[in-house]
């Protein structure tokens, strides 16, 4: 587990489908399909908080580590809960379907981080036979989609590298973050990063 006060760590095993800065509030799921944060995190959410700030989608393979973690000491302040489809979400899927990550189910989990009071916001996408999420921010005895649709409120605090959630398989996690923070160096589209392993650079 990376120590640095000056990084967030890697919430998951992953290997990394797309990274860069967010255009305005626009982000690339694959090359040439572009989609819109506004309705990846719903017209209530916080697109505008990562207008101009950058991002990492991370591919959680069926053969990897499934569990998710708290990239820094932080508090888990809201959740918002969207039912969806289950499309597949590898890269064949991604190539072919615009705004595939818009479409699925989804929990969009709002963190403050506590160096800083930075928000940053992870996107736990579920896929097909993986429509299952579970938090413990919520109930992890049961999967999310039973809540059904809608936000939830919470006030949970996490220390860095505790465990958020789960996916009953693999899955993705998006990872948002506002402007002044930076991809850690040598991070790129390819790149696997196991959990706890830097991520981004704080401002």
């Amino acid at each position: 587990m990376e120590s640095d006060p000056a990084i967030l760590t890697s919430p998951c095993d992953a290997i990394v489908g797309a990274a860069g800065r967010v255009e305005g509030t626009r982000v690339w799921q694959a090359k040439g399909y572009p989609y819109a944060i506004e309705e990846l995190l719903g017209a209530n959410g916080p697109a505008e908080t990562y207008r101009d700030g950058c991002y990492v989608t991370l591919r959680i393979t069926a053969s990897m580590y499934h569990r998710f973690h708290a990239p820094y000491d932080c508090a888990a302040e809201r959740i918002t809960y969207f039912s969806g489809d289950t499309w597949n979400v590898n890269p064949i899927a991604l190539e072919r379907i615009e705004r595939l990550f818009c479409k699925n189910e989804r929990a969009a989990i709002e963190l403050r981080l506590a160096a800083g009071d930075y928000p940053v916001t992870l996107v736990a996408v579920a896929a097909v036979l993986v429509a299952s999420i579970r938090l413990h921010a919520l109930d992890a005895r049961r999967p999310i989609r039973r809540l059904g649709a809608g936000v939830f409120r919470c006030d949970a605090h996490y220390a860095k590298g505790a465990e958020l959630g789960w996916f009953e398989h693999g899955s993705t996690i998006i990872v948002f973050a506002p402007r002044g923070f930076r991809l850690h160096e040598g991070l790129r589209r390819g790149s696997r990063v196991r959990m706890g392993e830097p991520l981004l650079r704080l401002p």
